[in-house]
C-alpha cells in the first residue's frame, strides 16, 4: 500500500459521532430560535435594553448553530487526495469564526450601553414581563449548557464544547439581565444599562478565549505535557524499540496526530525494523483513542550522531565496488550483501553460498586478506562471512 493510500484509509468518517452531534446542534437551535424572538419582542414592548441585547446574543447563537452544522458535517468527511489528513480542521475553523464573531458583538452591546449610560434619565420604564422572560431564559440556557456539554466531552470535540460554553455564557449574562431587570423594576434605571454592558464584557472575553485556542491549533500546538509523557512511554514500553526521540504532536480538532524516531537494533533486517514500527504505532492508536494517527521513523542510532559520523560516507554501489576490491579473487560468488551504517564507518554482513563454505582453504585465505586489509581501510570497520546451510 502506498504512502498517499495509507492516508487516505487512515481515518474513515464516524457517522455516529455525526448524528449525535446533528442532534444536539439542532436541539440547541430550536431553542435558540425561541428564545431570540421571545427575547427580542418582549424587550422592545417592555423597554428592556438588556435583554434585546440579550434576544441579539441568542440570534448568533442560532447562526453559530447552523456553522456548527455545517462544519460537523463537512468534518466528518473521510480523507481525499486534496485533504489527505481528513476535514478534522474545519470543527478548528468554525470554532475561530465562532470566537471572533462572539468578541464583535460583545464589543458592539459594550459600546452600545456605555453611550446610553450618558442619557438614563430619557429612558422609558422597564415592564415585568421582560423579568420573567430573563428568568426563564436563564434556566434554559443553564439546562442546554449541561446537555451540551455532556455531549461534547463524549464525543471530545472542541467545537461542540465551544457551542457549550457559548451557552454558559448566555446564561450566565442571563442572570445578569435578571438583576438589571430588577433594579430599574425598583427605580434605579440605570441597571438595565449596566447589565448589558456587563453582558457585552462576558461575551467579548468568552469570544476572545475561544479565539484564541483556536488559533493556537491552526498553528499546530503540540498535545499538553502529560498527554505527550503517556504517549512516550506506550512507544517506550514496545518491546524491541531500545529508545525514543523526537516525538512531536500537534491538534488537529478533537484529534492529533503523532510522529516519532524510534532507535531499534542497528543489525535487524528493514522488515523486522517496519514491523517493530507498525507495533508501536498499533499500540499508540490503542492505547490513547484521541490520537488519529501515528508515523514511526526507525532509526538505528540516534539521528545528530547518524547525520554528524555517516554523511560522508559514500552510497552502496561505491561501497560495493570498494568492497569487491578489498576482497580480491579469492571471494567466491556473494549472494547478497548487508551494509550497517553506524558511527563513521561502515560494517558488512557477506552471504556466500553453502558450497563456498565448505572450501575451507580457500576461505581460510579470504579470512587472512580481510584481516590484513581491514585495520586500514577507509569505509569498512568490519566484514563478517557467513553461509547459507538450507535450504540447498
Amino acid at each position: 500500500m502506498s504512502v498517499e493510500e495509507s492516508l487516505l484509509r487512515a481515518k474513515p468518517a464516524d457517522p455516529q459521532r455525526y448524528r449525535e452531534a446533528s442532534r444536539a446542534t439542532w436541539i440547541s437551535a430550536a431553542l435558540n430560535l425561541a428564545l431570540t424572538v421571545a427575547q427580542l419582542i418582549v424587550g422592545w414592548l417592555a423597554h428592556s435594553q438588556s435583554l434585546i441585547a440579550h434576544g441579539l446574543h441568542s440570534f448568533t447563537d442560532l447562526l453559530s448553530d447552523f456553522l456548527v452544522l455545517y462544519a460537523n458535517r463537512k468534518g466528518s468527511d473521510p480523507a481525499d487526495r486534496e485533504h489527505p489528513y481528513g476535514h478534522a480542521r474545519v470543527e478548528t475553523a468554525a470554532t475561530l469564526i465562532l470566537g471572533a464573531s462572539l468578541a464583535a458583538i460583545g464589543f458592539g452591546i459594550l459600546w452600545e450601553a456605555t453611550l446610553r449610560l450618558q442619557q438614563v434619565a430619557d429612558l422609558p420604564s422597564v415592564g415585568v414581563t421582560a423579568l420573567w422572560v430573563a428568568m426563564a431564559t436563564a434556566a434554559l440556557k443553564e439546562i442546554l449548557f449541561r446537555y451540551l456539554l455532556r455531549v461534547a466531552d463524549r464525543l471530545r470535540s472542541p467545537m461542540l464544547a465551544a457551542n457549550a460554553w457559548h451557552t454558559r455564557a448566555d446564561a450566565a449574562s442571563a442572570l445578569v439581565v435578571v438583576v438589571g431587570i430588577a433594579g430599574a423594576l425598583m427605580g434605579w434605571k440605570f441597571l438595565d444599562l449596566l447589565a448589558a454592558a456587563i453582558m457585552g464584557f462576558m461575551i467579548l472575553r468568552m469570544g476572545l478565549k475561544l479565539a484564541w485556542e483556536s488559533l493556537q491549533e491552526l498553528i499546530d500546538t503540540g498535545l499538553d505535557k502529560d498527554k505527550v509523557e503517556a504517549i512516550r512511554c506506550t512507544l517506550r514500553d514496545t518491546p524491541g524499540v531500545l529508545g525514543l526521540h523526537e516525538l512531536r504532536t500537534r491538534r488537529m480538532a478533537h484529534q492529533a496526530l503523532v510522529d516519532a524516531h524510534v532507535l531499534v537494533d542497528p543489525r535487524i533486517s528493514v522488515s523486522e525494523g517496519h514491523r517493530l514500527g507498525e507495533r508501536a504505532r498499533q499500540r499508540v492508536l490503542d492505547a490513547h483513542p484521541e490520537v488519529a494517527d501515528v508515523l514511526v521513523h526507525i532509526d538505528a542510532e540516534e539521528d545528530q550522531a547518524l547525520m554528524s559520523n555517516s554523511s560522508d560516507l559514500p552510497d552502496r554501489d561505491v561501497l560495493m565496488a570498494h568492497l569487491i576490491g578489498l576482497l580480491g579473487e579469492e571471494a567466491p560468488g556473494v549472494e547478497r550483501t548487508l551494509l550497517h551504517y553506524l558511527g563513521n564507518r561502515v560494517e558488512a554482513d557477506i552471504f556466500l553460498p553453502r558450497e563456498a563454505c565448505l572450501d575451507t582453504v580457500r576461505m581460510a585465505r579470504l579470512e587472512q586478506r580481510i584481516a590484513g586489509r581491514l585495520p586500514g581501510d577507509p569505509y569498512f570497520r568490519a566484514i563478517s562471512l557467513n553461509c547459507r546451510i538450507a535450504p540447498k
